[in-house]
């Protein structure tokens, strides 16, 4: 059976992973638990001369947070654990409500590297946020999360298709807009429903971001219960560990000997390219001014980012039994076997020799495992937030990841104990022991 303190984590990121069904969640999520320990929040428009201890600002769907010991030096170096909040899904388009044939449908837009398959024959709910009309004309937000089953991606009876079995590629366009009623469209239907939902009048709505999420709550899966089973995994299970890492180093007995960092950013699932993404100035920015709060001068954050580390978190590969000939014969990394270092030549993740031994270093002080994991040469190679992290900041960077099956799937799947084996190198990773 799986030892009691890795259930644990589990069990703690099983309830993040069902209270975060968008990336604005997962900051809403990730910002009360760091609240919880004593972080406070600040905003753009604050006066941060002097901030230290636990501090975080949060945009969207992205959340910066960092601790700054008592009397740490403005050129201390960082020890930042990069990760992501977005996950491929469908999202609802602006003009919603639409139908065909007596039914009523839902427009969705496709988010990320969906595999369609996963999300036919699934009760989806809605979640998100809503812009709504504030009492001073400014702009507010309210996020909403109805976890009913509304909605579903019917599958085409196979008696209509016999192809359905050869691999024939679904139809992007036409096929994917979800049911919900029947009858003929009914306009502002959906604002309406999700206004209430989120009690708001929705002639205060101005805008939102929604998309549709899996109700099936995550659970275990196995004879011994050893692994995870979720929507989101990708990349849930780093921005919990990179949390517990936070905490764990801003609370412990000992001050840490760096200044740790979590980065969260938005849409690397489509290219990191936005205001909240890992291609924004958002981190820099923000670390520089943090530099600047302690009375740093431009010398000192060059020499904060000189020995600066950067642990780029994202899920990895595990063998699937089913294909093993896809992934490199030499490295198959199994789940429960500990977190992967990610390795690339072509630069599609950022690690080298001096982050491998950084790393490695810190999981062995921390006594959990790790494997190695590059792509069959034949295959493809995905990528992260890494190597826009290492060339933005100039700073070594490796990528690691809890190793899984079905990424990007509706429902995912990774080992019981890599979750907190992750969080434990981190951990060591941002104190510096």
């Amino acid at each position: 059976m799986t030892p009691a303190p890795h259930r644990s984590h589990t069990d703690d990121l099983l309830s993040f992973i069902a209270a975060s069904p968008s990336p604005y969640h997962v900051v809403a999520s990730a910002a009360q638990r760091l609240e919880k320990a004593g972080f406070r929040e600040l905003r753009g428009t604050d006066d941060w001369t002097g901030a230290t201890g636990g501090l975080f600002v949060s945009r969207a769907g992205a959340l910066i947070a960092w601790y700054v010991p008592e009397g740490a030096a403005a050129h201390t170096p960082f020890r930042i654990v990069g990760t992501h909040t977005d996950s491929p899904n469908l999202r609802i388009k602006p003009a919603p409500d639409t139908g065909t044939s007596g039914w009523r449908q839902i427009g969705v837009e496709i988010y990320g590297g969906v595999p369609l398959n996963t999300w036919l024959d699934r009760d989806l709910g809605i979640s998100g946020r809503l812009a709504l009309r504030g009492p001073d004309g400014a702009p507010r937000s309210r996020l909403v999360q109805i976890d009913e089953p509304l909605l579903r991606v019917p599958q085409l009876a196979i008696h209509l298709d016999r192809s359905v079995n050869e691999g024939v590629a679904l139809d992007r366009q036409r096929h994917i807009a979800p049911i919900w009623a029947l009858g003929e469209p009914r306009e502002g239907e959906l604002l309406r429903r999700v206004a209430a939902a989120a009690g708001e009048d929705p002639a205060d709505v101005l805008g939102w971001d929604l998309m549709l999420h899996d109700i099936q709550p995550p659970g275990y899966l196995g004879v011994d219960r050893e692994f995870v089973v979720a929507s989101r995994l990708d990349n849930q299970v780093s921005v919990h560990a990179g949390v517990t890492a936070l905490v764990d180093a801003a609370t412990g007995a000992g001050q840490p000997a760096f200044i740790p960092v979590l980065a969260a950013f938005d849409h690397e699932e489509v290219g990191s390219g936005s205001e909240t993404g890992a291609q924004s100035p958002m981190l820099e920015r923000i670390l520089s001014r943090s530099v600047a709060a302690r009375g740093g001068s431009d010398e000192d954050w060059s020499r904060a980012l000189a020995g600066a580390f950067c642990v780029s978190a994202d899920m990895a590969h595990a063998v699937h039994p089913n294909y093993s000939e896809r992934h490199d014969p030499d490295h198959r990394p199994l789940p429960n076997g500990g977190p992967t270092v990610k390795v690339n030549v072509n630069q599609r993740y950022a690690t080298d020799s001096t982050g491998i031994a950084m790393f490695t270093a810190a999981a062995e002080r921390a006594g959990a495992p790790w494997q190695p994991f590059v792509s069959n040469n034949a295959m493809p190679c995905g990528t992260s937030i890494g190597p826009l992290t290492a060339a933005r900041l100039g700073v070594t960077t490796v990528d690691v990841g809890v190793p899984g099956l079905s990424m990007h799937s509706a429902r995912e799947l990774c080992g019981v104990r890599d979750p907190g084996y992750l969080a434990a190198i981190l951990t060591t990773i941002m104190v510096g022991d």
